[in-house]
Protein backbone atom coordinates (compact mmCIF):
# COMPACT_ATOMS: atom_id res chain seq x y z
CA UNK A 1 0.00 0.00 0.00
CA UNK A 2 1.23 2.93 -1.07
CA UNK A 3 2.13 5.75 1.69
CA UNK A 4 0.82 8.42 0.19
CA UNK A 5 -1.53 10.46 2.79
CA UNK A 6 -4.51 10.76 0.11
CA UNK A 7 -4.91 8.37 -2.82
CA UNK A 8 -6.27 9.05 -5.66
CA UNK A 9 -6.93 7.15 -9.00
CA UNK A 10 -9.74 6.51 -11.39
CA UNK A 11 -11.76 3.26 -10.44
CA UNK A 12 -13.87 2.25 -13.18
CA UNK A 13 -16.22 4.98 -14.32
CA UNK A 14 -15.76 6.97 -10.72
CA UNK A 15 -12.57 9.81 -9.70
CA UNK A 16 -11.39 7.79 -6.50
CA UNK A 17 -10.37 9.81 -3.23
CA UNK A 18 -9.44 7.49 -0.14
CA UNK A 19 -7.91 9.39 2.70
CA UNK A 20 -4.84 7.57 3.60
CA UNK A 21 -3.71 8.80 7.53
CA UNK A 22 -5.09 6.22 9.28
CA UNK A 23 -2.97 6.65 12.55
CA UNK A 24 -4.44 10.35 12.78
CA UNK A 25 -7.61 9.48 11.95
CA UNK A 26 -6.78 10.76 8.52
CA UNK A 27 -6.51 14.39 10.07
CA UNK A 28 -6.11 16.76 6.77
CA UNK A 29 -2.88 18.56 6.11
CA UNK A 30 -2.58 21.31 3.21
CA UNK A 31 -0.88 18.09 1.04
CA UNK A 32 -3.43 16.23 1.32
CA UNK A 33 -5.97 19.34 0.47
CA UNK A 34 -3.47 20.02 -2.55
CA UNK A 35 -3.83 16.37 -3.91
CA UNK A 36 -7.85 16.59 -3.75
CA UNK A 37 -7.63 19.86 -5.53
CA UNK A 38 -5.60 18.64 -8.11
CA UNK A 39 -7.56 15.46 -8.56
CA UNK A 40 -10.99 17.14 -8.95
CA UNK A 41 -9.70 19.76 -11.19
CA UNK A 42 -8.26 17.20 -13.24
CA UNK A 43 -11.45 14.81 -13.88
CA UNK A 44 -13.50 17.52 -13.79
CA UNK A 45 -13.27 17.59 -17.82
CA UNK A 46 -12.27 14.14 -18.35
CA UNK A 47 -15.47 12.43 -20.29
CA UNK A 48 -14.47 8.95 -18.74
CA UNK A 49 -14.91 10.27 -15.35
CA UNK A 50 -19.38 10.25 -14.49
CA UNK A 51 -18.46 11.22 -10.76
CA UNK A 52 -16.29 10.98 -7.51
CA UNK A 53 -16.28 8.69 -4.95
CA UNK A 54 -14.76 9.65 -1.38
CA UNK A 55 -13.73 7.38 1.34
CA UNK A 56 -10.99 6.43 3.74
CA UNK A 57 -8.45 3.49 4.56
CA UNK A 58 -9.51 1.53 8.19
CA UNK A 59 -11.96 1.24 10.21
CA UNK A 60 -11.55 3.84 12.97
CA UNK A 61 -13.38 6.88 11.36
CA UNK A 62 -13.73 8.71 8.18
CA UNK A 63 -11.93 12.33 9.16
CA UNK A 64 -11.20 13.74 12.81
CA UNK A 65 -10.23 17.60 11.03
CA UNK A 66 -7.70 19.54 10.59
CA UNK A 67 -4.18 19.48 11.74
CA UNK A 68 -5.04 20.94 14.98
CA UNK A 69 -1.23 20.82 16.13
CA UNK A 70 0.35 22.18 13.36
CA UNK A 71 -2.86 24.66 13.15
CA UNK A 72 -1.95 26.02 16.53
CA UNK A 73 1.65 26.13 16.28
CA UNK A 74 1.62 28.14 13.66
CA UNK A 75 -1.17 30.38 15.29
CA UNK A 76 1.50 30.79 18.19
CA UNK A 77 3.61 32.67 15.83
CA UNK A 78 2.60 34.84 12.85
CA UNK A 79 -0.15 32.12 11.83
CA UNK A 80 1.68 32.12 7.86
CA UNK A 81 1.52 28.27 7.90
CA UNK A 82 -2.04 28.28 9.22
CA UNK A 83 -3.25 30.50 6.87
CA UNK A 84 -2.07 28.93 4.03
CA UNK A 85 -3.95 25.51 4.93
CA UNK A 86 -7.20 27.77 5.57
CA UNK A 87 -6.45 28.99 2.34
CA UNK A 88 -6.03 25.71 0.63
CA UNK A 89 -8.96 23.69 2.77
CA UNK A 90 -11.41 26.11 1.91
CA UNK A 91 -11.09 26.33 -1.94
CA UNK A 92 -10.87 22.53 -1.79
CA UNK A 93 -14.71 22.98 -0.08
CA UNK A 94 -15.72 25.94 -2.56
CA UNK A 95 -14.24 23.35 -5.61
CA UNK A 96 -16.98 20.47 -4.16
CA UNK A 97 -19.79 22.35 -3.43
CA UNK A 98 -19.64 23.66 -7.23
CA UNK A 99 -18.64 20.34 -8.94
CA UNK A 100 -19.95 19.85 -12.25
CA UNK A 101 -20.34 16.11 -10.84
CA UNK A 102 -21.69 14.40 -8.59
CA UNK A 103 -19.76 13.33 -5.79
CA UNK A 104 -20.69 10.21 -3.33
CA UNK A 105 -19.07 10.63 -0.11
CA UNK A 106 -18.85 7.36 2.64
CA UNK A 107 -18.85 8.24 6.02
CA UNK A 108 -18.07 5.20 7.99
CA UNK A 109 -17.05 6.13 11.71
CA UNK A 110 -15.94 9.63 12.97
CA UNK A 111 -16.58 12.56 11.23
CA UNK A 112 -15.32 16.03 12.62
CA UNK A 113 -14.27 19.28 11.54
CA UNK A 114 -12.49 18.81 8.32
CA UNK A 115 -14.07 16.32 7.83
CA UNK A 116 -17.01 17.86 7.93
CA UNK A 117 -16.01 20.23 5.47
CA UNK A 118 -15.11 17.36 2.80
CA UNK A 119 -18.25 15.60 2.94
CA UNK A 120 -20.91 18.24 3.11
CA UNK A 121 -20.40 19.10 -0.06
CA UNK A 122 -21.43 16.08 -1.97
CA UNK A 123 -24.73 15.31 -3.46
CA UNK A 124 -24.95 11.78 -1.72
CA UNK A 125 -23.65 11.70 1.93
CA UNK A 126 -23.80 7.42 3.32
CA UNK A 127 -23.77 7.23 6.76
CA UNK A 128 -23.48 4.03 8.84
CA UNK A 129 -23.94 2.60 11.75
CA UNK A 130 -20.27 3.02 13.03
CA UNK A 131 -21.14 7.41 12.03
CA UNK A 132 -20.73 9.69 14.41
CA UNK A 133 -20.58 13.36 13.39
CA UNK A 134 -19.73 16.63 15.45
CA UNK A 135 -18.42 20.17 15.34
CA UNK A 136 -17.04 20.28 18.37
CA UNK A 137 -14.56 23.79 17.84
CA UNK A 138 -16.07 25.74 20.56
CA UNK A 139 -14.40 23.27 23.12
CA UNK A 140 -10.95 24.45 21.81
CA UNK A 141 -11.48 27.80 21.60
CA UNK A 142 -12.09 27.59 17.67
CA UNK A 143 -15.58 28.09 15.44
CA UNK A 144 -17.62 25.49 12.69
CA UNK A 145 -15.24 26.36 10.32
CA UNK A 146 -14.84 24.42 6.46
CA UNK A 147 -18.47 25.60 5.43
CA UNK A 148 -20.31 25.41 9.03
CA UNK A 149 -21.69 29.20 8.86
CA UNK A 150 -23.26 27.70 5.42
CA UNK A 151 -24.39 24.32 6.25
CA UNK A 152 -25.45 24.89 9.86
CA UNK A 153 -27.40 27.79 9.22
CA UNK A 154 -29.62 25.68 6.76
CA UNK A 155 -30.13 22.90 8.93
CA UNK A 156 -34.00 22.54 10.13
CA UNK A 157 -35.12 24.89 12.66
CA UNK A 158 -32.37 25.89 15.61
CA UNK A 159 -30.23 22.51 15.38
CA UNK A 160 -27.38 24.28 13.66
CA UNK A 161 -26.85 26.18 16.34
CA UNK A 162 -27.55 23.61 18.65
CA UNK A 163 -24.71 21.58 16.98
CA UNK A 164 -22.47 24.72 16.50
CA UNK A 165 -22.94 25.84 20.22
CA UNK A 166 -22.94 22.53 22.27
CA UNK A 167 -20.74 20.59 19.73
CA UNK A 168 -23.36 17.52 20.22
CA UNK A 169 -22.37 14.31 18.80
CA UNK A 170 -25.27 12.54 16.31
CA UNK A 171 -25.24 8.68 15.46
CA UNK A 172 -26.93 8.09 11.74
CA UNK A 173 -30.65 8.29 12.81
CA UNK A 174 -30.14 11.88 13.48
CA UNK A 175 -27.70 12.69 10.84
CA UNK A 176 -30.00 11.60 8.13
CA UNK A 177 -32.98 12.85 9.78
CA UNK A 178 -32.07 16.20 9.74
CA UNK A 179 -30.64 16.15 6.23
CA UNK A 180 -26.83 16.01 7.63
CA UNK A 181 -26.08 12.91 5.47
CA UNK A 182 -28.62 11.72 2.86
CA UNK A 183 -29.20 8.00 3.09
CA UNK A 184 -28.08 5.56 5.73
CA UNK A 185 -26.11 1.93 4.26
CA UNK A 186 -25.14 -0.75 6.56
CA UNK A 187 -21.28 -0.83 7.18
CA UNK A 188 -22.07 -4.38 6.02
CA UNK A 189 -22.87 -2.90 2.70
CA UNK A 190 -20.63 -0.65 1.71
CA UNK A 191 -18.50 -2.20 -0.65
CA UNK A 192 -21.28 -3.50 -2.95
CA UNK A 193 -22.29 -0.23 -3.12
CA UNK A 194 -18.60 0.89 -4.03
CA UNK A 195 -18.51 -1.51 -6.61
CA UNK A 196 -21.54 -0.49 -8.16
CA UNK A 197 -20.75 3.40 -8.34
CA UNK A 198 -17.50 1.66 -9.62
CA UNK A 199 -19.51 0.01 -12.20
CA UNK A 200 -21.12 3.22 -13.38
CA UNK A 201 -24.12 2.57 -11.33
CA UNK A 202 -25.94 6.12 -10.85
CA UNK A 203 -25.22 6.94 -7.21
CA UNK A 204 -28.67 7.11 -5.57
CA UNK A 205 -29.55 4.39 -7.92
CA UNK A 206 -26.72 2.46 -6.20
CA UNK A 207 -27.93 3.62 -3.07
CA UNK A 208 -31.35 2.39 -2.76
CA UNK A 209 -30.50 -0.98 -4.23
CA UNK A 210 -27.99 -1.43 -0.86
CA UNK A 211 -30.39 0.35 2.11
CA UNK A 212 -31.01 -2.85 3.76
CA UNK A 213 -32.36 -0.50 6.28
CA UNK A 214 -33.14 2.44 7.57
CA UNK A 215 -31.64 4.02 10.96
CA UNK A 216 -34.41 4.35 13.05
CA UNK A 217 -36.21 7.01 14.93
CA UNK A 218 -34.41 10.47 15.23
CA UNK A 219 -33.64 10.42 19.07
CA UNK A 220 -32.85 14.55 19.55
CA UNK A 221 -35.53 17.02 21.10
CA UNK A 222 -36.11 18.88 17.92
CA UNK A 223 -38.75 21.16 19.75
CA UNK A 224 -36.37 21.78 22.99
CA UNK A 225 -34.10 22.98 20.87
CA UNK A 226 -35.94 25.47 18.14
CA UNK A 227 -37.57 26.74 20.70
CA UNK A 228 -34.30 27.56 23.67
CA UNK A 229 -31.72 28.30 20.85
CA UNK A 230 -33.92 30.62 18.53
CA UNK A 231 -32.25 34.04 19.69
CA UNK A 232 -29.15 35.90 18.65
CA UNK A 233 -27.29 36.04 21.68
CA UNK A 234 -25.19 32.81 23.49
CA UNK A 235 -26.48 35.08 26.89
CA UNK A 236 -30.07 34.68 25.50
CA UNK A 237 -29.80 31.17 25.31
CA UNK A 238 -28.01 30.77 28.42
CA UNK A 239 -31.29 32.75 29.89
CA UNK A 240 -33.52 29.91 27.98
CA UNK A 241 -32.08 27.24 29.08
CA UNK A 242 -31.82 27.65 32.91
CA UNK A 243 -35.71 29.23 32.96
CA UNK A 244 -36.64 26.08 31.09
CA UNK A 245 -34.91 23.99 33.98
CA UNK A 246 -35.73 20.73 32.17
CA UNK A 247 -33.05 18.14 32.59
CA UNK A 248 -32.29 18.05 29.12
CA UNK A 249 -32.20 22.20 29.17
CA UNK A 250 -29.45 22.07 32.38
CA UNK A 251 -27.78 19.53 30.51
CA UNK A 252 -27.18 21.41 27.51
CA UNK A 253 -26.35 24.77 29.64
CA UNK A 254 -24.05 22.67 31.71
CA UNK A 255 -22.23 22.14 28.35
CA UNK A 256 -22.29 25.32 27.40
CA UNK A 257 -20.50 26.48 30.47
CA UNK A 258 -17.45 24.50 29.77
CA UNK A 259 -17.15 25.64 26.10
CA UNK A 260 -15.31 29.11 25.01
CA UNK A 261 -17.69 32.42 25.26
CA UNK A 262 -15.49 34.01 22.87
CA UNK A 263 -16.08 30.85 20.74
CA UNK A 264 -20.10 30.61 21.55
CA UNK A 265 -20.41 34.19 20.60
CA UNK A 266 -18.61 34.29 17.77
CA UNK A 267 -20.16 30.96 16.14
CA UNK A 268 -23.47 31.70 16.82
CA UNK A 269 -22.62 35.21 15.09
CA UNK A 270 -21.22 33.15 12.01
CA UNK A 271 -24.12 30.69 12.01
CA UNK A 272 -26.80 33.90 11.74
CA UNK A 273 -24.58 35.53 9.29
CA UNK A 274 -24.41 32.62 7.10
CA UNK A 275 -27.69 32.33 6.78
CA UNK A 276 -27.97 35.75 5.02
CA UNK A 277 -25.42 34.83 2.64
CA UNK A 278 -26.31 33.70 -1.00
CA UNK A 279 -23.15 32.22 -2.29
CA UNK A 280 -21.10 29.85 -0.69
CA UNK A 281 -17.97 31.58 -1.60
CA UNK A 282 -19.01 34.51 0.46
CA UNK A 283 -19.01 32.47 3.94
CA UNK A 284 -15.82 31.13 2.95
CA UNK A 285 -14.39 34.42 2.85
CA UNK A 286 -16.00 34.80 5.99
CA UNK A 287 -14.48 32.01 7.89
CA UNK A 288 -11.58 32.55 6.32
CA UNK A 289 -11.29 36.49 8.45
CA UNK A 290 -11.80 34.24 11.45
CA UNK A 291 -9.69 31.65 10.92
CA UNK A 292 -6.53 33.65 10.33
CA UNK A 293 -7.37 35.79 13.40
CA UNK A 294 -8.79 32.98 16.09
CA UNK A 295 -5.74 30.93 15.53
CA UNK A 296 -3.29 33.09 17.34
CA UNK A 297 -5.77 34.25 20.51
CA UNK A 298 -5.40 33.02 23.98
CA UNK A 299 -8.78 30.77 23.74
CA UNK A 300 -7.51 28.83 21.08
CA UNK A 301 -3.58 28.04 22.07
CA UNK A 302 -5.18 27.27 25.67
CA UNK A 303 -7.95 25.31 24.10
CA UNK A 304 -5.53 22.80 22.01
CA UNK A 305 -3.10 22.79 25.18
CA UNK A 306 -6.11 21.25 27.23
CA UNK A 307 -7.72 19.34 24.77
CA UNK A 308 -5.02 17.67 22.34
CA UNK A 309 -1.52 18.20 23.79
CA UNK A 310 -1.67 18.28 27.73
CA UNK A 311 -5.23 16.45 27.50
CA UNK A 312 -6.42 17.39 30.98
CA UNK A 313 -9.83 18.96 29.81
CA UNK A 314 -9.26 22.10 31.95
CA UNK A 315 -9.02 24.76 29.81
CA UNK A 316 -8.44 28.19 31.66
CA UNK A 317 -10.48 30.56 28.78
CA UNK A 318 -10.15 34.43 28.87
CA UNK A 319 -12.46 36.02 29.04
CA UNK A 320 -14.01 33.13 31.36
CA UNK A 321 -17.45 34.55 31.02
CA UNK A 322 -19.70 35.78 28.22
CA UNK A 323 -20.03 39.16 29.58
CA UNK A 324 -16.44 39.53 29.42
CA UNK A 325 -16.68 39.15 25.66
CA UNK A 326 -17.96 42.55 24.18
CA UNK A 327 -19.49 42.71 20.87
CA UNK A 328 -16.90 45.04 19.35
CA UNK A 329 -14.15 41.84 20.52
CA UNK A 330 -16.20 39.88 18.41
CA UNK A 331 -17.04 41.56 15.26
CA UNK A 332 -13.16 42.66 14.60
CA UNK A 333 -12.74 38.79 14.13
CA UNK A 334 -15.05 39.27 11.54
CA UNK A 335 -14.04 42.63 9.93
CA UNK A 336 -12.97 42.13 6.14
CA UNK A 337 -9.14 41.73 5.07
CA UNK A 338 -7.25 43.76 3.06
CA UNK A 339 -7.71 43.65 -0.40
CA UNK A 340 -4.82 41.05 -1.49
CA UNK A 341 -5.45 39.06 1.45
CA UNK A 342 -9.05 38.22 1.51
CA UNK A 343 -10.22 34.50 0.39
CA UNK A 344 -11.06 33.81 -3.15
CA UNK A 345 -11.91 30.91 -4.58
CA UNK A 346 -9.88 28.60 -7.39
Amino acid sequence: MSEAEVLTRIDGAVGRITLNRPKALHALNKAMCEAMIDALTEWRDDQEVVGVLIDHMGERGFCAGGDIRMIAESGAGDASEAKAFFKTEYRLNHLMFEYPKPITAVVDGIVMGGGVGISEPASVRIATERTTYAMPETGIGLFPDVGGGWFLSRLPGQTGVWLALTGARLKAADTVALGIHTHFVPSDGVMALKADLMGGVEPAEAVAKHRATDPGPATIDREAIDRLFAFDSVEEIFAALAADGSDWALAQLATLKTKSPTSMKVSLKQVRTGATLTEFAHNMAMEYRLGGRIVSTHDFQEGVRAVVVDKDNAPQWSPATLDGVSDAAVAALFAPLPADEEWTPL
